[in-house]
């Protein structure tokens, strides 16, 4: 029972954090027409999001396990629950979005971190750290479908420049609150976390030098890329649907509900399919299809006719079709962190999770910058045509970290 509702509670916090997070997709489409924002000036959304991320995973996930790894959970929760309620009676300005994300980022690195360390403590194999991570995180994606069928419902397609979708965050202020109580009330051994009873400054050293490791550094360059592609895809899709296929913003942002929604089942089936599989040729199918998805999906949008009276009853193939992609591209995350943390001891799990987060971070706002800048001075099938060159890059990386795992038995030591 205990585990039980240690498990539910990873499960609701990362639900809550994926709605909070993929909020900026729709955000960043909103803005451009509620504050005369370009898209090039909306895309920093991302960076305010994902660089607190990166600089307070770097910093805390190496003395996480000392401060209390639960207590740190609960602390990010409520903080974003006060601050999301008080954001529609002060948000007027779009200085305040950049404060939200930030606030979001710096909660979202302690969770994260969390959530993997405690992935950790609750399993005892690699099948089961697999299982459960592909789990949990095919929730966040049902968490990040949930977040923009939400903020669809807010969205005035009548008048771009209506604020009424902000009201949207009051909502998502009291689940935080909820999934804090949540947190609170259910029990945790965090002994496992802290057998190493070195200094914070050893533990911080400690994390610095798993960097230099070869087959960590390939590890880390795999986690860019990917989260580079994903957060190009996931951010930029909204966009793409309104400016590239002419679609109204309310519809949209359910285009970005429905690849969250290909997502979700994508690390879901993963879970089972990896228990049959190894996992490289398994992600390395993935990429391939996805980029044959992109080779096929562009072309159909470019081609496609939209009127005025197009919906999700008579809208052209592509519509449907394009959000697919995610199937194949969410599973190689989830898979990649799994195998090498199931490798390494409990008590670096916490360590090795904060350099997952920096470069997941420092990838997604790389990823959604350039997508920007490539939206605003070309045009959004060109961005999204981009996206082959990491597509290519990761499949590389991807084979480079497998053969050094089976080169090393024991590859991380403290």
């Amino acid at each position: 029972m205990k585990k039980t509702l240690i498990t539910l509670s990873l499960f609701v916090n990362y639900f809550v954090f994926a709605i909070l997070l993929n909020s900026v997709g729709a955000v960043i489409l909103q803005v451009q027409g509620s504050f005369g924002v370009t898209e090039s000036g909306a895309s920093v959304l991302e960076g305010f999001k994902d660089l607190p991320i990166a600089i307070t995973s770097f910093f805390v996930a190496s003395f996480l396990p000392k401060i209390g790894i639960k207590r740190g959970m609960i602390l990010g929760m409520l903080i974003v629950g006060l601050l999301c309620i008080s954001i529609p009676m002060i948000a007027d300005e779009f200085w305040y979005f950049k404060m939200l994300f930030l606030v979001i980022g710096v909660a979202f690195a302690i969770v994260k971190i969390g959530v993997f360390t405690t992935i950790g403590l609750l399993t005892d194999s690699t099948k089961g750290h697999s299982s459960l991570m592909s789990w949990i995180e095919g929730f966040f994606m049902i968490g990040v479908l949930a977040g923009n069928v939400l903020f669809s419902l807010f969205v005035n397609d009548a008048d771009s420049t209506n604020l009424d979708w902000i009201n949207v965050y009051s909502l998502l202020g009291f689940l935080s609150l909820l999934a804090a109580v949540l947190m609170f009330f259910s029990p945790l051994d965090e002994s496992a976390a802290n057998l190493e009873k070195n200094d914070l400054k050893d533990d911080f050293i400690g994390m610095i030098k798993l960097i230099i490791k070869p087959l960590v550094g390939v590890f880390i360059l795999s986690v860019f890329l990917y989260v580079l592609i994903e957060q190009s895809f996931q951010t930029w899709t909204p966009t793409f649907y309104n400016k590239v296929l002419s679609l109204p913003n309310s519809m949209s942002i359910q285009a970005g509900a429905v690849l969250a929604g290909a997502f979700a089942i994508g690390r879901i089936m993963a879970g089972f399919v990896l228990k049959k599989l190894s996992w490289l040729p398994f992600v390395l199918s993935c990429l391939a299809i996805l980029a044959v998805c992109v080779l096929v999906n562009l072309p159909l949008s470019e081609a496609a006719v939209i009127t005025e009276n197009t919906s999700w009853f008579n809208a052209p193939i592509v519509v449907y079709i394009f959000p697919l992609m995610g199937i194949f591209l969410a599973p190689i995350y989830p898979t990649i962190n799994s195998v090498i943390l199931s490798s390494l001891p409990k008590h670096m799990h916490s360590a090795m999770s904060g350099l997952i987060v920096v470069f997941s971070a420092l990838g997604g706002t790389t990823g959604s910058i350039l997508t920007g800048s490539l939206f605003e001075h070309f045009d959004g099938l060109t961005a999204f045509y981009m996206s082959l060159i990491p597509i290519s890059l990761l499949a590389i990386s991807l084979f480079l970290f497998r053969r050094l795992e089976k080169k090393s038995s024991a590859y991380v030591q403290a």
